[in-house]
């Protein structure tokens, strides 16, 4: 019997981009059903009752929520290639670590930046900035951050480019300036379909978040 895959997701969130990518890496088939976050469906509410959050993967019935955790999940279920985690226990430990930090540290300091304004909004922008020169630093002069292979740390970072042209703008630099060696890795990324085929455009995002700030009366 064929499995019965259905994310949860909206279009916008790199949470649920990783998901997309991970499952487009895979082939595997499933419905997709866009989130309206301000008007969240019974089928969310009843799948992610703690959080209540996108994005949440249903496969054959059964919730599956957090992004990161949920990957992992696909990775092992649809074992087949290509493996996004390592098999090694340490590296497997450091790739969890690395998509721990950015879970923690990117969406929470852009938001920072995006909500406050003066000395707040420049130290925030700082800090956006520090932690991506940290990122380039942990890749090196590796192609992916799974080595020579896309993996779990590339699926996990790789959704945060289509807001990069979002976060240059609010915080006015230049992503090519500061961390050219990151941007040399995501075109590697971008080269491939299942990440190409799920981003959306950046300028599209930037629209997305304009909506949001007019409707919280932020302008």
């Amino acid at each position: 019997m064929e499995d019965e895959v259905v994310l949860l997701d909206t279009w916008a969130s790199m949470f649920g981009m990783r998901v997309r990518i991970a499952l487009a890496e895979k082939g595997v088939k499933y419905e997709y059903k866009e989130e309206d976050l301000r008007n969240k469906s019974p089928l969310l509410l009843q799948m992610n009752p703690v959080h209540k959050k996108i994005p949440v993967l249903i496969h054959n019935g059964k919730p599956i929520c957090e992004s990161a955790i949920i990957v992992q999940y696909i990775d092992e279920v649809w074992n087949h290639n290509p493996s996004l985690m390592p098999s090694d226990p340490y590296q497997k430990a450091q790739a969890r670590f690395w998509v721990d930090y950015i879970d923690k540290k990117v969406y929470d300091t852009w938001r920072k930046m995006w909500l406050s304004k003066g000395e707040e909004h420049e130290a925030g922008k700082n800090e956006l900035i520090s932690i991506f020169k940290l990122l380039e630093e942990t890749l090196g002069d590796k192609p992916f951050y799974g080595g020579d292979t896309f993996g779990f740390v590339d699926v996990g970072l790789i959704p945060f480019y289509s807001w990069f042209y979002t976060y240059e703008t609010f915080g006015n630099f230049k992503m090519e300036a500061e961390c050219p060696s990151l941007m040399a890795w995501v075109k590697r990324c971008m080269q491939r379909e299942t990440v190409s085929n799920t981003l959306p455009d950046g300028k599209k995002v930037y629209d997305f978040v304009l909506a949001i700030q007019k409707a919280l009366g932020l302008e």
